[in-house]
């Protein structure tokens, strides 16, 4: 089974490339963040007939994740348990945001995540993205006995070598040793990098100053599998082409797909 993951950035604006991705690569199962639509707007009907379900949680133009499958989707779920909200204003309630959702595709249960960016380290968001990446990690401890993969973006670097000047990013967040150390207690907890020991480049290059062609980028997208999950694992690798404004039509996504190979 060959499995992705891609913050697609507009799902509605790059469902050709989708697609095609798809094809090109013969996919099995795609996870997808920053949808920014909901469901009902989404134009599946390509996907569809190509033979794909798909499940997605969206509410307006931020954030939205989905899963894609044509080996199977079941117990489809929306946000994982535990999940907090964010309060878009000081003292308003705490809204749920489409950052997660979880189905059982061939038999593994994969979960796309999207999250939380942190905006800064001195910012009400920076808490949110801790006390999501805690939660996350208390709701997956279910999840490690079966076969299970947390895939998306997961906004860090967890070394020095996932960014490719650590010094721009003093005072800022992606590197800080909190978010960082969220990040390895996963892989404490028994979860494995599974496209590391095959490509460890980045998957992020930011749209300023010509960054992809100068391959100034960051390694933010992920897929941790469970020690079952990880033992299958037969290769990897990140398509860096379709981050390449030269290939393909229209603008390309500013994350690149990461691809997991399975026995």
């Amino acid at each position: 089974m060959r499995i992705a993951t891609w913050n697609v950035n507009s799902l509605r604006t790059r469902i050709d490339r989708v697609e095609l991705l798809l094809e090109r690569h013969d996919i099995d199962v795609l996870a997808l963040q920053e949808t920014k639509a909901r469901e009902e707007q989404l134009p599946l009907m390509g996907l569809q007939a190509r033979g794909y379900e798909i499940a997605a949680a969206g509410t307006n133009q931020w954030n939205g994740v989905a899963i894609i499958s044509r080996v199977g989707l079941e117990d489809v779920e929306i946000g994982f348990p535990g999940q907090p909200g964010f309060a878009k204003e000081s003292g308003s309630p705490l809204e749920s945001e489409s950052r997660a959702i979880g189905a059982t595709c061939g038999g593994v249960r994969l979960w796309s995540l999207y999250v939380p960016n942190g905006r800064k380290p001195d910012d009400p968001h920076y808490v949110y993205k801790l006390e999501w990446y805690a939660a996350l990690r208390a709701a997956a401890q279910d999840w490690l006995g079966r076969d299970a993969v947390l895939v998306g973006d997961w906004n860090v670097c967890p070394t020095d070598d996932d960014v490719f000047d650590v010094t721009q990013f003093k005072n800022s967040t992606h590197v800080t040793p909190a978010e960082r150390a969220a990040f390895f207690a996963f892989l404490e907890d028994g979860w494995v990098d599974t496209a590391k020991p095959y490509d460890p480049g980045y998957t992020y290059w930011d749209y300023y100053r010509q960054r992809f062609e100068r391959n100034r980028g960051l390694r933010i997208d992920f897929l941790l599998g469970s020690p079952s999950l990880a033992a299958r694992v037969t290769g990897a690798f990140v398509d860096r082409d379709e981050r390449d404004p030269a290939q393909g039509t229209g603008a390309p996504s500013d994350h690149a797909p990461v691809i997991v190979d399975l026995d």
